[in-house]
């Protein structure tokens, strides 16, 4: 596995360090978003709020305009958070202790960061292993996503391309189709998202905006209803 990531590895910003902060914060954008499209935003982010105290000190409202595009923007404000709360605290020892770090970013923040023995389990990792049928060493964590999002694909995996695939009793074998996130077009997701948008712009009377969808982003913490009750800011 490991020979075969030094040839196959994507190269990817956040592989370049170990600062914890910059790995949080590409664990964070990669949750439920496209590596292609993360990395832009991941170098802009960076250079806008290079350090954990940086990004602490911002403006909520900022933050959130700055994660704009990338969807589910609890995700953004809870890194912000998150950062407020190690810069006043430092890194718990419990890495679930942040705000929005769940399980799988603990373990990737402890082992790409932190050098801890523990093994980051998202969709890709846990596909190789079913298919497998093998439990892997934290060492393998980065090879382990790499082969399972470019060749042990969820439907039609490459097994030609693989270097378990001798020892794989899954190969050869193909699967039925996952099931998908239902489509954003339409649905309440697109109604909070450009709802956010619109006052990310400027502030908006509430009476042209979306009720529903500003009460479901108000009690995120993303969208602020004035104290009249005439008009929504970010906070």
């Amino acid at each position: 596995m490991l020979a075969w990531f030094s040839e196959h590895g994507r190269d990817l910003p956040w592989r370049r360090t170990r600062d914890p902060y910059a790995i949080l914060v590409s664990e964070v954008m990669l949750q439920q978003t496209q590596v292609e499209r993360v990395v832009p935003r991941y170098l802009e982010w960076l250079e806008r709020w290079p350090t954990v105290e940086s990004l602490a000190a911002a403006p909520p409202a900022d933050v959130i305009r700055a994660w704009q595009g990338l969807g589910y923007n609890r995700r953004g404000l809870n890194l912000h958070r998150a950062a407020q709360r190690i810069a006043e605290d430092g890194w718990p020892e419990d890495l679930r202790e942040l705000p929005g770090v769940g399980p799988y970013t603990a373990a990737a923040v402890g082992n790409f960061a932190l050098g801890r023995d523990v093994l980051p389990v998202d969709t890709n990792v846990n596909r190789v292993q079913e298919r497998t049928q093998h439990r892997f060493t934290p060492a393998a964590g980065q090879a382990l996503m790499d082969l399972g999002a470019t060749v042990c694909l969820a439907r039609i995996p490459r097994c030609g391309e693989c270097p378990l695939a001798s020892e794989c009793p899954s190969r050869g074998r193909r699967y039925e189709a996952q099931h998908k996130q239902s489509p954003f077009e339409g649905s309440f997701r697109q109604r909070r998202a450009q709802t956010l948008r619109l006052v990310a712009e400027a502030k908006r009377p509430l009476s042209e905006l979306d009720r529903k969808a500003v009460e479901s982003l108000a009690r995120d913490g993303l969208v602020r209803v004035q104290p009249c009750g005439e008009f929504v800011t970010l906070p």
